[in-house]
């Protein structure tokens, strides 16, 4: 996989985002998006060495579409300006904590993980396990690991209590959270060292303890 021409076909489309120019580039597009199936398929393999709910699973299955959803957006620019892969159990569709990995020029790539806009029943799920289990969460987002990769925990919040809290509960910042991500973003330049795929593995390796805490919370 060569992560450099990724890089330069996505920032050609930046400039050329049409359906024509695609038809007239449809081989440096099949090749970017080979290149990024190789590489996430490498990652797939390495992340299976730690977590076991990923084995099995293919690139294609984790692979997001580089055609954009038009229909209630004013932009009607027809293409994504990034690869992107959900590397979770179950494929792209699922609904369990997994990784994220993405590839965009301008300093707009990144490795994310968690559990993004969970449906209400698992929500639900997650606010109780931390509200059961709080310091254990704590200990975990704590871990020099995950801070040195993702800071803290990220997400969408409700303003003042999710039904069911008390304002004055002591998790409180943690039970407002409607998402339960994690990020940290990459520079062009890491895209194409040597040593990008294996940062992309120890960043998946410090969140995994954050995941599955919120996949046993929706189990």
């Amino acid at each position: 996989m060569d992560t450099q021409n990724i890089l330069r076909f996505l920032a050609d489309l930046a400039q050329n985002n049409t359906r024509e120019w695609m038809q007239d580039n449809k081989k440096a597009y099949q090749q970017a998006k080979k290149d990024f199936e190789g590489l996430t398929s490498e990652v797939i393999d390495e992340i299976a060495t730690f977590d076991p709910n990923i084995t099995g699973l293919t690139a294609k299955d984790c692979l997001f579409r580089l055609h954009r959803d038009v229909r209630f957006s004013k932009d009607k620019s027809p293409y994504k300006l990034n690869f992107g892969a959900s590397i979770t159990k179950g494929g792209r569709k699922s609904h369990w904590a997994g990784y994220y990995l993405q590839i965009q020029p301008g300093g707009e790539s990144f490795m994310a993980g968690g559990c993004y806009m969970p449906a209400s029943e698992n929500l639900a799920k997650i606010r109780q396990e931390i509200d059961y289990n709080a310091a254990a969460f704590r200990k975990l987002l704590a871990a020099d690991d995950f801070k040195k990769y993702f800071g803290t925990l990220s997400g969408e919040q409700v303003k003042t209590s999710p039904k069911g809290y008390k304002k004055d509960n002591p998790n409180i910042d943690l039970l407002r959270h409607k998402s339960f991500t994690m990020w940290h973003k990459i520079t062009d330049k890491q895209v194409q060292s040597k040593n990008y795929k294996a940062l992309i593995v120890q960043a998946f390796e410090a969140m995994k303890p954050i995941n599955d805490f919120l996949n046993t919370a929706m189990e």
